[in-house]
């Protein structure tokens, strides 16, 4: 009998079945692993992001159970501080920021393993720029941008054929400041989002209280100022979201404690506030600051998480006018929650509790918009991203 055998070959891959092959050696006999195949377990996969001073490894990988979508750790990727991740459109490859100051940033480029969703090393560019903190790939496959958060830039870099990354094809300097002296003494690019129809860029600048809207040239990697929108001087916007039908977005504000809703005109490529609404409860004095926001695909929900307060804010949508009402705040289970993700499904929602080093599952309950603990908590160190594939 062969030393080894394929079973790759005779059973389903989503079965779970450890099988041994019997060998006979030297009139001794021997049990080998031939194969550990997956029980109920999807091909889909989610990656952490960390800070790494502290002894993480970097990108975390993980498997999605199908039925209850708990994450289970498959591997690792050897990355400096990447504290934002983004996914080409093919899922073939992860890009992720390295968030490093003085002119230092990076970002990288992994190929995903599509069976086991580990990551190999590619290529990484220079950004040019402080501390980049967030990325965003066109759906068109043919940029990256992202934002550098301490020198208050952009920057754009073509996608080669095998996915990595050309030298970069456009880089944007924004100027000025805000009223908050300590917060906003200079431009602070804090996120890169992308309309719905691929053709604008929407730049969240925390040192402008603006977010910057600008024409998207994919095949050429340009950006051009197309208009802005404003925030209530000192509000800080730092991430924004649209909403499924794409008439609305919102930008959470991380000095202020507060999102902007605005109504958004697809032909013109323009925004217009509709509201301003805290993130916090009634009467909390303490020190708090917003950080991610999402809207869920239903459309019914808005949440923005809370560091301080640590919380998630839920608010209810008007689908007619996109007004937000309040629906309260939940605890996140951990402190400083930066990034939070909606499961693809809509059924749960994980947090990135930085300061307590663990990611916390919740279930969603689509008919009131509350969220739930369900028990399952990942132990990760400085968590700060956390991305479905």
């Amino acid at each position: 009998m062969d030393d080894y055998v394929n079973v790759d070959d005779y059973v389903d891959v989503n079965v779970h079945v450890i099988v041994y092959a019997h060998v006979h050696q030297n009139h001794k006999t021997n049990f080998r692993i031939a194969a550990t195949l997956r029980l109920s377990m999807s091909d889909q996969f989610a990656y952490v992001g960390t800070y790494t001073p502290s002894g993480s490894a970097g990108i975390y990988a993980y498997q999605v159970d199908a039925a209850t979508e708990q994450l289970t750790q498959t591997s690792t990727a050897k990355s400096n501080n990447p504290s934002f991740l983004a996914f080409h459109p093919n899922k073939r490859v992860l890009y992720a920021v390295s968030e490093e100051g003085e002119l230092k940033g990076i970002i990288s480029a992994f190929a995903i393993d599509p069976n086991t969703g580990a990551l190999s090393f590619l290529n990484q560019q220079p950004t040019n720029g402080s501390a980049p903190c967030h990325v965003v790939v066109d759906a068109s496959g043919q940029s990256v941008i992202t934002a550098n958060y301490s020198s208050g830039s952009l920057c754009v870099f073509p996608i080669a054929a095998d996915g990595t990354l050309s030298p970069m094809s456009d880089f944007v300097q924004h100027s000025g400041s805000g009223p908050d002296k300590a917060r906003q003494e200079g431009p602070h690019a804090h996120s890169v989002n992308l309309s719905p129809d691929n053709r604008f860029v929407f730049a969240c600048d925390l040192g402008l209280d603006r977010v910057f809207i600008y024409a998207l040239d994919a095949e050429k990697g340009k950006l051009t100022l197309h208009g802005e929108a404003r925030t209530a001087p000192g509000a800080g916007p730092r991430h924004f979201a649209f909403h499924p039908n794409g008439k609305f977005a919102y930008a959470i504000n991380e000095l202020d404690s507060t999102v902007t809703a605005f109504r958004y005109d697809t032909a013109a490529g323009s925004l217009s506030e509709i509201q301003a609404i805290s993130t916090l409860p009634e009467g909390f004095s303490g020190t708090s600051y917003c950080a991610d926001i999402h809207v869920h695909a239903s459309g019914k929900y808005v949440l923005g998480s809370n560091r301080g307060h640590d919380s998630l804010a839920i608010f209810a949508v008007d689908e007619a006018t996109g007004q937000l009402t309040s629906l309260g705040q939940t605890s996140t289970g951990g402190g400083w929650p930066r990034n939070f993700a909606i499961a693809p499904s809509g059924k749960h929602v994980f947090v990135a509790n930085q300061y307590t080093d663990n990611v916390v599952q919740f279930a969603f309950d689509a008919a009131t918009g509350q969220l739930t603990p369900t028990g399952h908590v990942i132990s990760v160190p400085t968590p700060v991203c956390i991305k479905f594939l």
